[in-house]
């Protein structure tokens, strides 16, 4: 999209501006040159010179007129025909006294040249070619250069955006306690600066508040703003980043200007690594950039921090800044803001349910208890869900069907129609989904199963539901084997019942396999290959790849180890279900007639079902009892 600013105008009006000029120039040549003769053009012929006083040899001329000043000659034929020529300089007065020899007695007449003359037809043919190619000169330098126009918009949505004071304050921020504690400080400080500065405290420059996305970075940021009651600058990285060159470093320093005047303030900058990513590199792009990086260093650098400007910024990958932008004196203070816990679920969902009437018995707690990973954008998303979801059921609260529904589809995406399945498909995703379900029921370390579904979701054609029964910051070998081995049990199920697997256990092979390279190479919880981690990342995060530091000998132990993994896995999710083949059949059965099977149903089907404790996994001799 173009900017219709004078500077910047897009690159097709450009296009169209360049043709039109053209076109006119090209038209204009056109008339200069030939609109100015009292004849019409096409009732005179060109002629050679010497054709010219050929026919006024041969006494065929009756009269000739000569233009004044331009050496053009216009001679009219006995036929009625008239041609023209110029005469060359050097036989000017030889050809008046041919005219005058002649035995015709030849009409001499001299006239004007028309308007518009020849003269300036070639002056302004010779002259065009220079005028457009200043004129694309000046189009390009005010494309490349930016221009003040740009500029001073820029200037003006930084006031608009400056003159913003936010009304969010810490009271609607939830499940992030730890963030509000550090940020409290900022606010205080905002509010009573000598009470930092009495005691020769230097409050920090500036804030990095980093985490996964959704989990209420801006928030924050608008939060202290609110609190302390001070203009809130707000732009996002990008906004600095133009194919222009300069532009990205003028919006700082017009950003830090107009905060300075406005101080005590807070600029705010979301997805700073927009701008701020490691240096390095040398296209165009990376230079603008680094220009606009460098720029922003050397203001986070001259301004004081007495002045009362607090510099925040925001982003989901600390990892590729450039260290300079993360040093001490420029982000002093890095706030992580990580996904809540259990308690910081049910506190975001209560603030995000007010204003939506929850049926009497919906418990919020129970919720948060089936949300774990959930970010505070998740939870808002999920409640705004099942709204929707009771206004189209035409209820007058928003109930735990709805809330059940809502979670479906946040977790597994929107259902699809099954009407294009055969009968053998649905048997078959009948079996693998039984699968799973029970290969993780009876293994000690899974999660729970919540709910078993054969309808279609996303890009699953079916989908099993197991949550934790709390939050986990890690996960034992133990619980990775259990958790591979009912991955797999999908695909075993199959081949147990149909002997011909399908393409539909593609992502739990994939899954496996990532769990199971980790576990060699990153874990070190191979035993054949001990307490080591093989291979290093390279490259940014977003791009970042494996590079080996290893031995062709050793990759090839390491295929070894993760091929034992899997197999390992695949064994135990096919001893589980040959045992319970009666089981498997049965939740099959139920599938296929319900389709979805909640808590109550799955508790009915796995009555009476052992705990699977499996066997050729390798074990360490506790040191401690087991603080399960």
């Amino acid at each position: 999209m173009g900017r219709s600013t004078l500077g910047f105008v897009s690159s097709t009006t450009r296009l169209r501006i360049l043709l039109t000029l053209l076109a006119l120039s090209s038209a204009f040549l056109v008339f200069v040159t030939f609109g100015g003769d009292d004849a019409p053009v096409d009732e005179r012929r060109d002629v050679a010179f010497s054709e010219l006083v050929t026919l006024v040899e041969s006494d065929v001329v009756l009269a000739v007129e000569f233009e004044q000043g331009t050496g053009m000659v216009a001679a009219t034929l006995e036929s009625g025909e008239s041609v023209e020529s110029r005469i060359p300089p050097a036989f000017g007065d030889q050809f008046v006294d041919t005219l005058l020899e002649s035995s015709n007695q030849i009409e001499i007449t001299t006239v004007p040249p028309p308007a518009g003359g020849r003269d300036w037809a070639t002056f302004v043919f010779r002259i065009s070619p220079l005028v457009l190619m200043i004129v694309l000169v000046w189009m390009i330098l005010r494309r490349m250069n930016g221009g003040a126009a740009q500029r001073k918009k820029f200037r003006d949505r930084t006031r608009k955006t400056g003159a913003e004071l936010p009304s969010v304050t810490f009271d609607d921020v939830a499940g992030s306690d730890e963030a509000v504690t550090e940020l409290s400080e900022i606010r205080d400080f905002l509010l009573d600066p000598k009470r930092f500065s009495s005691i020769g405290a230097r409050i920090p420059k500036g804030v990095l508040l980093y985490g996964p996305p959704g989990t209420g970075k801006t928030l924050l940021a608008r939060a202290v703003a609110g609190e302390a009651q001070v203009p809130f600058y707000t732009l996002s990285g990008s906004d600095f980043v133009e194919m222009y060159a300069g532009v990205g470093a003028s919006r700082v320093r017009d950003l830090f200007e107009e905060a300075k005047k406005e101080a005590p303030a807070i600029i705010f900058v979301d997805e700073i690594d927009a701008v701020g990513r490691h240096r390095g590199g040398g296209s165009a792009g990376n230079e603008e950039r680094e220009q606009t990086l460098n720029q922003l260093l050397v203001e986070m650098d001259g301004f004081d921090v007495s002045t009362g400007v607090i510099f925040i910024a925001a982003t989901n990958r600390p990892d590729i800044l450039d260290p300079a932008l993360l040093r001490p004196g420029r982000f002093d203070r890095q706030v992580a803001v990580d996904r809540p816990d259990v308690d910081g679920r049910r506190r975001i969902l209560e603030v995000h349910a007010d204003g939506k009437p929850l049926a009497a018995d919906v418990s919020v707690e129970t919720i948060a208890r089936r949300t774990p990973g959930f970010t505070g954008a998740d939870l808002a998303n999920l409640l705004n869900e099942a709204a929707l979801l009771a206004a189209r059921r035409s209820r007058s609260t928003v109930g735990h069907a709805e809330l059940d529904d809502a979670l479906d589809r946040v977790i597994a995406g929107p259902e699809k129609g099954s009407n294009t399945l055969s009968e053998r498909e649905k048997y078959i995703i009948a079996y693998h989904e039984a699968g799973h379900a029970i290969v993780g029921h009876v293994l000690p370390n899974a999660d729970p199963i919540h709910k078993v579904s054969i309808i279609a979701r996303g890009k699953a054609l079916g989908w099993t539901l197991a949550l934790p029964e709390r939050d986990k910051v890690m996960k034992s070998r133990s619980e990775l084997g259990d958790e591979m081995a009912m991955l797999l049990g999908g695909r075993i199920a199959e081949e147990i019942i149909f002997g011909d697997p399908t393409t539909g256990a593609a992502n739990d092979l994939e899954r496996v396999s990532a769990i199971a390279r980790s576990m060699v190479t990153e874990y070190g919880m191979s035993p054949a290959l001990g307490l080591q981690k093989f291979g290093r990342s390279v490259g940014e995060s977003y791009a970042a790849s494996t590079a080996r530091n290893y031995s062709d000998e050793l990759a090839s132990k390491i295929d070894d180890e993760i091929a034992s993994l899997v197999e390992l896995a695949a064994n135990e999710a096919r001893e589980i279900l040959t045992l319970h083949r009666p089981v498997l059949d049965r939740m099959a059965e139920a599938l296929i007639e319900f389709e979805t099977l909640d808590t109550g149903q799955l508790t009915e089907i796995f009555a009476g079902l052992p705990v699977f404790e499996p066997s050729g996994r390798p074990t360490v001799e506790p040191v401690v009892a087991d603080l399960r």
